[in-house]
């Protein structure tokens, strides 16, 4: 096995090279598809959506898309940014110099832009699964008088 850090294989011990983000370990990636996304990158894919944005623009565009209920903080939002671009969901657009500091734009990929789409039809799914149960439990469709037998079920006729 080869580490994409150059090493011949990793040490003796290890299951992984030294040296190498997570991200770039088989199982990783296929974990976290299967989770979803974080809110906070939900947020940022949103935020990107529109136009390439640097590090504050996108906490900005964030506290606004969110009505302040997502509070992103440098730190929190670089990793996020670095996890998107190691899934190749968003990729560094170009850097300008803005009063003597360098600003990195970020934009969405197709990818991104897949992943995004993905993303928001899964939580609309939920919440329309979540309103049924809702409106089922307040109008009382669905629901069995107390007592009653459902078929099929221990005690039921089949």
């Amino acid at each position: 096995m080869e580490c994409r850090s150059g090493a011949a294989r990793p040490a003796a011990g290890r299951r992984y090279c030294p040296r190498v983000p997570i991200s770039w370990l088989p199982r990783y990636g296929a974990a976290m598809a299967s989770r979803g996304m974080t809110q906070t990158a939900f947020f940022v894919l949103v935020a990107l959506t529109d136009e390439p944005r640097h590090g504050y623009g996108i906490v900005q565009e964030v506290d606004a898309l969110s009505d302040g209920r997502v509070q992103l903080r440098i730190g929190t939002l670089y990793g996020v940014l670095d996890r998107l671009a190691a899934d190749e969901l968003i990729e560094l657009d170009r850097e300008e110099a803005h009063q003597g500091r360098l600003r990195r734009y970020y934009r969405l990929t197709d990818a991104g832009e897949a992943a995004l789409a993905d993303e928001a039809e899964r939580m609309a799914e939920g919440a329309r699964t979540a309103a049924r149960r809702v409106e089922g439990r307040r109008g009382g469709a669905g629901k069995q008088p107390p007592g009653a037998v459902r078929p099929g079920l221990a005690g039921g006729g089949a």
